[in-house]
């Protein structure tokens, strides 16, 4: 029989932990080992118990959670998924959290609403099962630094049509700056589906446009995809791509959520490759789930050169797991050599 994932509860609300509880006791492979009303609690806990996964509050007496986590990844790692309502309401707190190591960030639901209970309860054991595959990547000691890459040469210069698609989910958003910090000024055209809450995306965008020289947005309905433009799909809505003449732009839509996401990696990714074909480069990152795998295998029917993050430098290899068990991934690179070997692909076919 396959050992339980064991779980430890670090949150100041009786309520929520025994909620939390009822939850994991309908679960056959997951027990709740302990419950924390407070950090300092919490630690000790950690050190008995050693759990599998810790579910962790922001708001609490004593020490709040994001400085819990940063000492508790210093001294005792352990897969952490936050879980607050803070996660909506600030997007310091939800980047903070990531940066101090979360895996996963969870929004609480309103205890009285039955609807949202059920949906964010079965949301919440699939993280949990998840998270507890995830493993620790010490994304920091990669390089960040802006590579030595020359600007408007001549192996960039027929970027113009070239087109790049990016998936990624959960460890994203510091794989996302290893790879952008590999990339020269006229970086081609770039649209990426991250998975993150409404709001979140433009503040993520905001601080990746901050980081380097060419331009990140949040996309909005109708902007040009262009060299020296990254696009990041907005929360909550899913991202496509059209052409117009010679050029191509964004379209933005609220179908229905699919692998339970909005947006989802796997409607910008078909449409690539419905438009871009051959001059499309895919790649799927680090991240829970199968988001991407079917979108990346139809652009490389298409023509596309398709790369997928290699399992050692993932946080999580579901999505890129899948893309390569489908059979739509031409190479399997560490995070950190993508950028390099797009680069040179780049510069093959200018002098084809």
């Amino acid at each position: 029989m396959a050992q339980k994932i064991r779980v430890l509860i670090v949150d100041d609300s009786a309520v929520i932990r025994r909620f939390l509880e009822k939850i994991f006791t309908n679960t056959t492979d997951i027990e709740v080992v302990g419950t924390a009303s407070d950090p300092y609690i919490g630690r000790d806990k950690l050190v008995e118990l050693k759990p599998d996964v810790m579910i962790l509050d922001v708001e609490m007496p004593r020490m709040d959670g994001i400085s819990f986590l940063t000492k508790v990844m210093e001294h005792f790692p352990t897969r952490t998924i936050i879980f607050s309502s803070l996660a909506k309401a600030g997007s310091e707190t939800y980047f903070g959290a990531l940066e101090a190591g979360a895996i996963e960030i969870m929004e609480k639901p309103s205890l009285d609403v039955s609807h949202s209970l059920e949906e964010q309860s079965k949301n919440l054991v699939d993280k949990i099962r998840e998270v507890a595959k995830a493993r620790f990547i010490p994304l920091k000691k990669m390089p960040t630094t802006r590579l030595n890459v020359p600007k408007n040469t001549t192996s960039m210069a027929k970027t113009t049509h070239q087109m790049i698609a990016i998936a990624s989910s959960t460890g994203g958003t510091e794989a996302l700056k290893v790879f952008l910090a590999g990339m020269p000024t006229n970086i081609p055209g770039t649209v990426i589906v991250q998975h993150m809450p409404p709001g979140f995306t433009k503040s993520f965008s905001s601080a990746l446009n901050n980081l380097f020289p060419f331009e990140v947005k949040e996309a909005q309905e109708g902007d040009q995809i262009v060299p020296g433009r990254v696009l990041l799909a907005p929360g909550n809505y899913h991202m496509e791509i059209v052409r117009s003449g010679a050029f191509y732009y964004v379209t933005l839509n609220q179908a229905a959520t699919l692998h339970n996401v909005r947006p989802a990696a796997d409607y910008l990714m078909k449409s690539v490759a419905k438009h871009v074909g051959k001059n499309a480069i895919g790649v799927v990152l680090t991240g829970m789930g199968k988001d991407g795998a079917e979108g990346i295998l139809e652009m490389n029917k298409a023509g596309s050169y398709t790369i997928a993050q290699n399992e050692e430098t993932c946080v999580v290899y579901g999505m890129p797991g899948s893309a390569v068990a489908l059979g739509g991934i031409e190479k399997i690179l560490p995070l950190d050599r993508i950028a390099g070997d797009i680069l040179k692909h780049l510069n093959d076919r200018s002098h084809d």
